[in-house]
């Protein structure tokens, strides 16, 4: 057996640039021991009828035991752990994460919580997601990682090992390292999970301890799962080496080195992708048709991303260097044409930690804007502390509803003030402009545009809260659009024609409005009868969109408040029935649940794509500068000086490094309406907020990714030199 190259391959150093066919030191003289491909002594060098020491047999490897293979898949590891200690960090971080959602949301204290199916439904959507990105994610490393082992490999496949011999070898690495992740895992997220619980908890303000236990079911979904990656990734990596040759693995690690050719059709899919995308983005302003549209914009700008790295991003530099003056410059000619040879392995990293980036912004920025804009919320959806809703309207009932509220105050020692009070109608319909018709059952096929919640309120309690004198006749109304100006004198309602006697430009009957959804329109008519006839035409509902709402602050200490809300609900359930009273400060609890169930939820997926990022830049650090490492000492044989080098080094780095960042920040800027008018939909219309959420995101995104750049480019630095 070959001495010499049976040393390199064991250490698993591959960069001897000695070819494998030339002789090395083979049966050399003065050796009674040498090491074996498993690195354990044997009596001799020398091959004796053919078969290994061992036992195993050379001639198509076979008869090698169990054991070789074992102890050949931990000296492997082991002498590449620098590649394999973060892809194994990665795997074990990323099990955990996954089993403490899981655990989280299998937990049977989240029953205590209001609307704790919508909060399990998100979990198991991002549990969903988690599961899709680990299975991509860690292909692609496990592919980056076998990429670089292809010519340790194919000095094995030269020593004597057949390609099952290979598959053996990967397997036990597989095993290994599947439940080495599975058990650190898993065994982390039981030991972390109490913290994350914790934090859960605080984030929502949830007074009721939370019961923490070991979910079994948790521990078998995150064993399935990935369980089902390891193996694809071993099923990949055996059909990788049984479909190449032996010399072309051998070169394998150099594969991408030809200039890539000029894609001009994803180029111009690409721009025009990102231009949809982000027109999109700009020109949704329906909250309705965003949560729709802002699906149909992340896919197009997903499209957009890594064409325009693949494609468009060669087709600039080919660009570049039909320029003569600027491309036969000694920095530009050097930073060119080494970026154009190395774009085509760079783009998809590059896209990724783009797409990365963007994903990591979106999730925080917007589940913090909810969790810090709780009480923003709060306010829009009840404008007043207190509101009252009053069904089977009639006179006896809305008496009776004053009179217990007032009762009731007076007997807490607190004051009412602020109030607004009206019969209110709600129907929706759809508004082109000049007509409003009902909504039927194709419903689902009507642009979301044209969806308007209409509230009706009788002219009778419209002159009592603006202390006016107006008068209507039948067929006319007062018209009310919130921000906008109609300009018309008439309207349609259906095939009723009515006119438009004054537009009004504010009314004291919108603090009652608690729409945040769709866009709204009020309109005054002459009497409550008009009313409950537009309601029954067009509500959906029928006559519960007729009722008579009551808002109003009440001003005392606090526990005088809480008592008496707590009187007026008791009362009015046991002595009117078909009522309902909302307090704001009970409500506050249920939205801190929620939002900070969100914030969690966001920061959680946040942090496994920057951990998924952190890992590609690294493993795309590290495979650059073993690839640069002879090109740059190419350079300096050829006459550039080191302050040369150093300057085409730094400047190909950067550009690399951070035209992802800038690039994620971009998509992220012009997202931020489509995101904004997002939210209006949730009751958050404090656009400051939002700005500042998102700004302070990005900064502290951008330090860590500043930081992550330092670490990561030393080591490559290192490696050039």
């Amino acid at each position: 057996m070959a001495v010499e190259l049976s040393r390199l391959v064991s250490s698993g150093d591959t960069s001897n640039k000695r070819s494998v066919c030339e002789p090395v030191c083979i049966g050399k003289p003065g050796f009674e021991k040498e090491q074996n491909l498993g690195g354990q002594d044997t009596d001799t060098g020398q091959r004796e009828g053919g078969h290994w020491p061992d036992g195993g047999q050379n001639a198509g490897g076979q008869g090698f035991h169990g054991g070789f293979y074992v102890r050949l898949a931990v000296t492997n590891l082991r002498k590449n752990g620098k590649a394999y200690l973060p892809y194994l960090l990665t795997c074990i971080i990323t099990v955990l994460m996954f089993y403490v959602l899981s655990a989280i949301a299998k937990n049977d204290g989240l029953n205590e919580l209001r609307g704790v199916e919508s909060m399990r439904s998100v979990m198991r959507a991002v549990l969903a997601v988690v599961g899709i990105f680990a299975t991509i994610f860690l292909l692609y490393t496990n592919n980056i990682l076998i990429k670089q082992r292809k010519k340790e490999l194919g000095l094995y496949h030269v020593l004597g090992l057949d390609k099952g011999n290979l598959a053996r070898m990967l397997l036990w690495e597989s095993v290994i390292t599947t439940v080495a992740s599975l058990v650190a895992g898993i065994l982390g997220g039981i030991l972390l999970g109490k913290l994350l619980f914790l934090i859960l908890l605080k984030l929502m303000r949830f007074s009721v301890p939370l019961a923490f236990s070991i979910e079994m079911e948790a521990v078998k979904e995150s064993v399935l799962v990935f369980g089902a990656i390891f193996l694809v990734s071993f099923l990949r990596n055996v059909w990788q080496i049984g479909r190449t040759n032996p010399v072309d693995l051998l070169h394998g690690s150099q594969e991408g080195e030809r200039e890539p050719k000029t894609k001009i059709l994803p180029t111009i899919i690409g721009v025009a992708a990102l231009a949809v995308g982000y027109y999109i983005a700009q020109a949704t302003d329906d909250p309705l048709s965003a949560v729709i549209n802002i699906f149909v914009a992340v896919v197009l700008v997903i499209i957009a991303t890594y064409t325009l790295f693949m494609a468009g991003s060669i087709a600039f530099l080919k660009f570049l260097k039909r320029r003569k003056n600027y491309y036969y410059q000694t920095r530009h000619f050097t930073n060119v044409s080494g970026m154009l040879y190395r774009m085509k392995q760079n783009a998809v990293g590059m896209a990724n930690i783009c797409i990365m980036s963007c994903a990591v912004l979106s999730l925080i920025s917007v589940t913090l804007s909810l969790y810090l804009g709780a009480e923003d919320m709060l306010r829009t959806r009840y404008p007043r502390e207190c509101l009252a809703n009053v069904y089977q309207v009639g006179t006896e009932r809305v008496e009776k509803e004053n009179q217990i509220v007032e009762e009731e105050t007076d007997r807490a020692g607190v004051r009412i003030e602020n109030r607004v009070s009206a019969h209110l109608g709600t129907f929706t319909t759809l508004w082109d402009g000049e007509r409003m018709s009902f909504v039927d059952e194709d419903a689902a096929t009507i642009a979301l545009d044209q969806l308007y919640g209409i509230y009706v309120i009788p002219l009778e309690d419209y002159n009592r809260m603006e202390k006016k004198d107006v008068s209507l006749k039948n067929g006319e109304a007062l018209f009310y659009m919130p921000d906008k100006t109609f300009g018309k004198d008439t309207f349609w309602i259906g095939e009723t024609e009515v006119r438009v006697k004054e537009e009004l430009h504010s009314l004291a009957a919108e603090e009652l409005s608690t729409s945040a959804v769709t866009k709204v329109i009020w309109l005054v008519v002459d009497g409550v009868e008009t009313v409950e006839e537009l309601v029954g035409q067009y509500s959906a509902i029928g006559r519960d969109g007729f009722f008579y709402m009551d808002g109003f602050d009440i001003e005392g200490g606090e526990e005088a408040r809480a008592k008496a809300w707590q009187s007026i609900n008791a009362r009015m359930q046991e002595e009117m029935g078909d009522a309902a009273v909302f307090w704001r400060e009970e409500r506050r609890e249920s939205y801190y649940m929620s939002n900070g169930g969100y914030l969690f939820i966001g920061m959680f997926a946040g942090a496994l794509f920057l951990v998924g990022m952190i890992l590609i830049i690294y493993y795309k650090q590290i495979s650059e500068g073993h690839d640069d490492r002879e090109r740059f000492q190419i350079m300096k044989k050829v006459g550039m000086s080191q302050k040369e080098i150093r300057a085409t080094i730094r400047s190909q780095v950067l550009m690399v490094f951070f035209l992802p960042l800038a690039t994620a920040v971009l998509h992220i800027a012009f997202a931020f309406h489509i995101f904004s008018t997002v939210l209006r939909a949730f009751g958050l219309s404090n656009t400051m907020l939002e700005v500042s959420c998102t700004a302070g995101t990005i900064g502290v995104f951008a330090a860590f990714y500043v930081a992550v750049f330092f670490l990561m480019s030393r080591e490559y630095y290192r490696i050039v030199r």
